[in-house]
């Protein structure tokens, strides 16, 4: 730290806490042994005590008495964690946290957008805790990089930008998880879904069936994916490939693969088409993709195509027709010179299911479709619902409506009985009483 910038922190000492902790820290930071792991530890924390008194007294900072112990665990925060946003990440109720720029967070709280509250001390003060994120991942942003994906130490996703594209400062969007990865029954206990569809889709992924989870950006595809990846088999050998990993199977014969980015200037790069190249030279029985957003949409699909059947994918989309589009679209992104009814056919032999999600207008997250294609009639695809959300009524900010079945048998359903699921007619017809459509050996 340059002389200028010593002095301005001590001058702002006293009108300023939130300045005087930057400073603070970074003093201490510099003091800390290079081999020192930077944890909580009851030893971390007394070393840090200890330089935090001696560079107080050296700078001549003086704080009143009520605000001594917050001033420290705020600069513990600082030091250990990401600094302002250390509370907020800790908040379980907090989905996720958008830095506009260093005066301006935004949290998400069931499911709405609320300011926090929360300042950093300025532009630098964001990018500090930007390096902290993506540094331990060997990543880089800069002038020449200034778009960085990565991830908390929790899964939680990440994503950075950073000057000259982020034109009012730096902005940091956090995508939260939870501690403890949600199953299908906690989706049906919020609303997302039924237990008539959570029964369809855990026959669905047993069975082999290839599945892509459509939705817009915020209405829980990853969460979904993670829960519908919970069904496969222990004994599946599953890979795994995202841009940042999220994705938390409980499975053990998983391998986790991840992109690279540059770690600086000039740096090679690891993409997810790579990785989904690479992955089927691994001998895979399910290869789960975070999410498809080139491409890499052509390899996937020509993995479904030849053997890997029963895997998944995310895609961003707005209902189950728009997802053949954007497939379409997404496939002719990887350069071969395809016409439109080959890739069409493609897609249409590969992809068993689309399942729909959507952050509706109350906030709440639902399956508003589950979607079969069913082949093609000339040049169209051919798809039927097998449920869906009907929205009954509802004001601004209120919304009601009812899961209900598609009325129409699904056509893989002798491949379910193949795998042991005998699904009841009335499952799909909407005459239900009380039959939960449980597997039957």
């Amino acid at each position: 730290m340059n002389t200028e910038q010593n002095g301005t922190a001590k001058g702002a000492s006293t009108n300023n806490l939130d300045s005087t902790r930057l400073w603070l820290a970074q003093k201490i930071e510099t003091s800390l042994p290079k081999t020192l792991t930077l944890d909580r530890s009851p030893q971390t924390i007394k070393l840090i005590q200890e330089r935090y008194k001696l560079a107080r007294q050296h700078a001549k900072i003086s704080l009143a008495p009520a605000d001594e112990r917050q001033f420290f665990e705020d600069l513990l925060d600082e030091i250990l964690g990401f600094g302002p946003l250390e509370k907020i990440l800790n908040d379980d109720t907090i989905t996720e946290v958008m830095v506009n720029r260093a005066d301006l967070i935004y949290i998400e709280k069931k499911g709405k957008l609320i300011e926090s509250g929360i300042t950093f001390v300025n532009d630098a003060h964001v990018e500090r805790i930007i390096r902290k994120i993506i540094e331990p991942l060997g990543r880089y942003v800069g002038v020449d990089s200034p778009l960085v994906d990565a991830r908390l130490p929790d899964g939680s996703r990440v994503n950075a930008v950073v000057s000259p594209c982020a034109i009012d400062g730096p902005n940091i969007t956090i995508r939260k998880f939870s501690t403890n990865p949600f199953g299908i029954q906690d989706l049906i206990n919020f609303g997302s879904m039924n237990q008539d569809m959570a029964d369809f889709l855990e026959a669905c992924v047993r069975a082999k069936l290839n599945i892509v989870v459509a939705g817009g950006t915020g209405s829980g595809k990853t969460t979904l994916l993670n829960v519908l990846s919970s069904f496969i088999p222990d004994g599946d050998r599953i890979v795994t490939i995202e841009d940042a990993a999220e994705l938390s199977l409980l499975q053990r014969h998983v391998v986790r693969l991840e992109t690279k980015k540059p770690s600086k200037a000039g740096d090679s790069e690891v993409t997810i088409r790579d990785l989904v190249i690479n992955s089927l030279r691994m001998r895979p029985e399910r290869i789960v993709v975070g999410e498809c957003r080139g491409g890499e949409a052509l390899d996937m699909l020509q993995a479904m195509n030849t053997g890997h059947d029963g895997s998944l994918t995310t895609i961003h989309a707005n209902n189950p027709r728009d997802t053949i589009s954007r497939l379409e679209t997404l496939v002719l992104m990887a350069g071969m010179d395809l016409p439109l009814s080959v890739v069409r056919k493609q897609i249409v032999s590969a992809v068993d299911l689309i399942v729909q999600q959507a952050r509706l207008r109350d906030g709440s997250r639902k399956v508003i479709n589950i979607t079969e294609i069913t082949g093609m009639e000339g040049e169209t695809v051919v798809m039927q619902d097998i449920f869906k959300f009907e929205e009954t009524g509802g004001g601004e900010g209120e919304l009601i409506g009812d899961f209900k079945p598609g009325g129409m048998r699904p056509n893989c359903e002798q491949r379910l009985r193949n795998f042991g699921y005998n699904l009841p007619a009335t499952m799909f017809m909407g005459t239900r009483s009380g039959s939960t459509g449980r597997r039957m050996r």
